[in-house]
């Protein structure tokens, strides 16, 4: 995974220009619950923003697909570019990418946003009552393990997997080998359970696919459905959320830790969401202290700081320091959310770097930080 700060400040777009209202919206005018405003609208910087679909055509390393963004509940931007990609996963590992096409209507792979979502859906198996506790011992949850248990797992709560400190081992190298045995198994949450502790829980952060596999089967545990279906009744349905796919495992689970696939203008609502701390157009979706405790900083390192599935970040805007919201998924997906400046940036890209070596993020973060530089003249 990559977050905000590892890309060097010279891929944002060029300096300021003076204000004026060009002619950049070509904003589709669907029926999805998306008001449409123009930049200037909403104290955007309009050639700045209108600059960046051409910075992305020339930007070839990063391999855009899609940009929208949103101010204050209005999409104020939007723009689609072909490029190569590839849906997950692939029936050969390194298949030659395809040529695609992408427009407003155009369901793309969100890969590891897949996981923020399921951090949505802790929150809503939370407020219905079908989970308890984040506190609660994971192991407790699924009796049909318990022969993996030992004084070391007992010890691993449900919050564990949400801040990816179970202690469960999960080497990164090979790159995705890991994951690729967890999606091929019979069962992928024995897979990710049986695996040794080699760090105490809640203790040692380490970035673990099958942390959030395994928080998919407890919120398909708790509501006694599979994943997807959950997901469409309590967030895809109340957001109008009307076309995606939940990619499956080998054993026909969806893949909490990969899978699903948007539109990116419904993947801008899932930013809407948080930004909105649970609401969608005034209609209570989920509770505002699920939000607030879900991007609340959980984990402190150097250059990482991380919530419940989601990736925390601070950038100074105008002389003041302003917090980031942000889900990142493999090949440059990313959903970013500003609540102090009211923005939603969602940039879907296809850099699929195999070896995990590189930026795939250079879209994402070209694109937000220019929309960041717009808001400096409100």
């Amino acid at each position: 995974m990559q977050w905000r700060g590892l890309l060097a400040l010279g891929l944002v777009l060029g300096p300021a220009v003076a204000w004026s209202a060009p002619d950049c919206g070509n904003v589709a005018k669907l029926e999805d619950g998306w008001t449409v405003a123009a930049p200037q609208e909403q104290a955007l910087d309009p050639e700045l923003i209108c600059a960046i679909g051409p910075r992305l055509a020339e930007l070839k390393e990063a391999n855009a697909h899609g940009v929208v963004i949103a101010r204050h509940g209005a999409i104020v931007y939007e723009a689609y570019l072909p490029g190569e990609d590839q849906r997950w996963p692939q029936k050969h590992w390194k298949e030659p990418l395809a040529m695609a096409s992408h427009d407003a209507r155009t369901k793309h792979d969100v890969q590891s946003i897949s996981k923020s979502v399921v951090a949505l859906l802790v929150g809503a198996a939370l407020d219905r009552g079908l989970l308890k506790s984040i506190d609660t011992p994971l192991l407790s949850l699924f009796p049909e393990y318990a022969d993996l248990r030992t004084v070391d797992k007992d010890r691993i709560r449900v919050r564990d997997l949400l801040t990816m400190t179970s202690g469960l081992r999960w080497p990164q190298k090979p790159y995705l080998a890991m994951s690729r045995q967890m999606e091929a198994a019979a069962d992928p949450s024995r897979f990710v359970l049986e695996q040794p502790m080699v760090a105490g829980p809640g203790l040692t952060w380490r970035y673990n696919n099958g942390s959030a596999e395994v928080a998919g089967a407890v919120v398909k545990k708790a509501a006694g459905k599979a994943l997807d279906q959950f997901a469409r009744e309590v967030l895809f349905d109340p957001l109008g959320i009307d076309d995606w796919e939940w990619g499956t495992m080998a054993n026909g689970d969806p893949g909490a830790s990969w899978g699903l696939r948007l539109r990116l203008r419904d993947l801008a609502k899932i930013g809407q969401l948080v930004l909105d701390r649970g609401r969608w157009h005034g209609q209570r979706i989920l509770p505002e202290t699920w939000i607030s405790i879900m991007t609340a900083p959980h984990i402190v390192r150097p250059k990482i700081t991380y919530g419940f599935l989601w990736w925390l970040d601070r950038e100074r805007v105008n002389g003041k320091e302003v917090d980031i919201i942000s889900g990142y998924g493999w090949g440059g997906q990313s959903i970013s959310v500003v609540p102090s400046l009211g923005l939603v940036v969602a940039v879907n890209a296809g850099v699929y770097d195999f070896d995990g070596q590189g930026s795939q993020n250079i879209a994402g973060n070209t694109v937000l930080d220019a929309v960041l530089r717009a808001t400096k003249a409100q």
